[in-house]
């Protein structure tokens, strides 16, 4: 057959009227055209493998940057062409967090010391990273286009700087340059946003006030503005009263055209900051206790750019379920999708291991919606859902190239980390991500010896079939 998409398109048709009937039964779809193969793979460098951590990729035209923690825990950087067949490294000087007034680019055993980095329109190069209520750790070079020179600056604004978490660098619809970083702690902290200007080289407030307020009594655990199809920045979060992660409740959600007017998501002007007193960007108000766990929902919008999101809660039995919160007549709505007889509960301080994930909300070709989800019980499976948000049945899909990736070591535990690319390549269809080994998180605690030896890191360039 020489058109695989119409092939495509017959068997959905097939089997989505079977599934009407009989929504039980899988649907097969045939989407092999669209599948994934490695085009390349680049040995990096050998890494710390006691627990996990999030590593920095960024591509930016034709150069490749990145940021990681060294068999030794140090923070090394490195940079290369594209064409290029392996990395140029620097390993930035090992510091204390007690010799340079609280921060350091060694790692501990804290899960939360992520790497990020940012790109300005200028082409300068600024990281930062490795703080988990710490002052903040932040680098910018002194040279367009080049990571060697990267130097620690010890303020970027000058307050609300001494207790940073979850930085990230990401840039708006116009190219500006934010960063944005939790100010307190879990369960007191706000969100915090500065905008960077390459005519003074110098960072400022981009909002005069927090986006999120937990008024000292929770703090907002929040997606970044993403610009999605309707051309409008969108932002949802859950609130959280203390460290204890079973603490988190209230799933909200804000929106904007421009990053400074804010609304609801039925369109009623919000002024800033959001709040817990703000009942409209409510979506739906899940109790403490209530089964959901920090940034475990995802938003995708309808054909009339409404918002409507999928995540997990208890249901009325205690177990577990995925549901769906969409907007009818002005006013959400919920759906149960799934019928699984297994409880997730967690609770307590520190990075935990996850046992159930949603990976992707979208709307397919086709008008219906895709969830994927991974389930430490069920496995992956990808659920279809109709026009009115209802199960209407299962993908069954062809594997990813990224599951049939082996596991290189034998230590007890290790298990495959992979980063995608916070840049974005010019070249189409291809997509790169790093992939190393590493044990699960232990609360951000250390382990006892023994310990693996380090693993490989590696770059994968990915490319989709067609």
């Amino acid at each position: 057959m020489k058109n695989p998409k119409i092939f495509l398109i017959l068997i959905f048709v097939t089997f989505y009227s079977f599934a009407q009937t009989q929504s039980d039964q899988p649907i097969l779809i045939d989407d092999a055209y669209n599948t994934e193969f490695i085009d390349q793979i680049i040995r990096i460098d050998s890494v710390w493998a006691g627990h996990p951590v999030n590593f920095s990729l960024y591509t930016y035209a034709n150069r490749q940057y990145i940021a990681y923690y060294n068999a030794k825990r140090n923070i090394v950087v490195g940079q290369r062409n594209l064409d290029d067949s392996k990395f140029k490294l620097y390993t930035m000087l090992p510091t204390s967090r007690r010799n340079t007034a609280g921060t350091s680019t060694v790692l501990g055993w804290d899960s939360h010391n992520s790497l990020t980095m940012g790109i300005d329109k200028d082409s300068f190069i600024h990281l930062s990273g490795n703080m988990h209520a710490h002052p903040i750790t932040y680098f910018k070079s002194t040279k367009p286009n080049d990571i060697f020179t990267l130097i620690q600056e010890r303020k970027l604004v000058g307050r609300n700087e001494k207790r940073c978490t979850y930085p990230h660098f990401m840039l708006s619809k116009e190219g500006e340059l934010l960063f944005h970083y939790r100010d307190g702690s879990s369960g007191n902290g706000n969100e915090i946003y500065n905008i960077y200007s390459c005519e003074t080289k110098k960072w400022s407030r981009m909002l005069d006030v927090p986006l999120t307020d937990g008024q000292r009594k929770m703090n907002a655990y929040q997606t970044e503005p993403t610009v999605m199809k309707d051309g409008w920045y969108h932002v949802y979060w859950v609130w959280r009263d203390t460290p204890d992660c079973s603490t988190n409740h209230d799933l909200s959600y804000i929106k904007s055209p421009d990053l400074k007017h804010w609304f609801d998501a039925f369109g009623n002007k919000v002024k800033l900051p959001a709040t817990l007193s703000k009942k409209s960007l409510i979506v739906d108000p899940i109790p403490v206790n209530g089964g959901i766990i920090n940034l475990a929902a995802i938003l995708c919008l309808d054909e009339n750019n409404n918002p409507v999101f999928v995540y997990h809660k208890f249901d009325t039995t205690g177990n577990t379920q995925l549901f769906i919160a969409h907007i009818v007549d002005n006013k959400w709505v919920y759906k149960q999708i799934t019928d699984w007889d297994y409880r997730w509960y967690f609770s307590g301080k520190g990075s935990i291991d996850v046992e159930i994930s949603i990976n992707d909300f979208r709307q397919s070709a086709y008008g219906n919606y895709e969830v994927d989800y991974w389930h430490v019980k069920y496995g992956n499976g990808t659920i279809l859902l109709n026009e009115e948000f209802e199960n209407i049945g299962n993908f069954v899909k062809p594997v990813s190239i990224i599951s049939e990736i082996r596991l290189e070591g034998n230590f007890p535990g290790l298990h495959i980390m992979t980063i995608n690319d916070e840049g974005k390549s010019n070249e189409n269809d291809t997509r790169y991500m790093l992939k190393w080994e590493t044990l699960d998180r232990n609360r951000d605690q250390a382990r006892p010896k023994p310990w693996p030896n380090p693993s490989q890191l590696y770059l994968y360039k990915l490319r989709k079939t067609r």
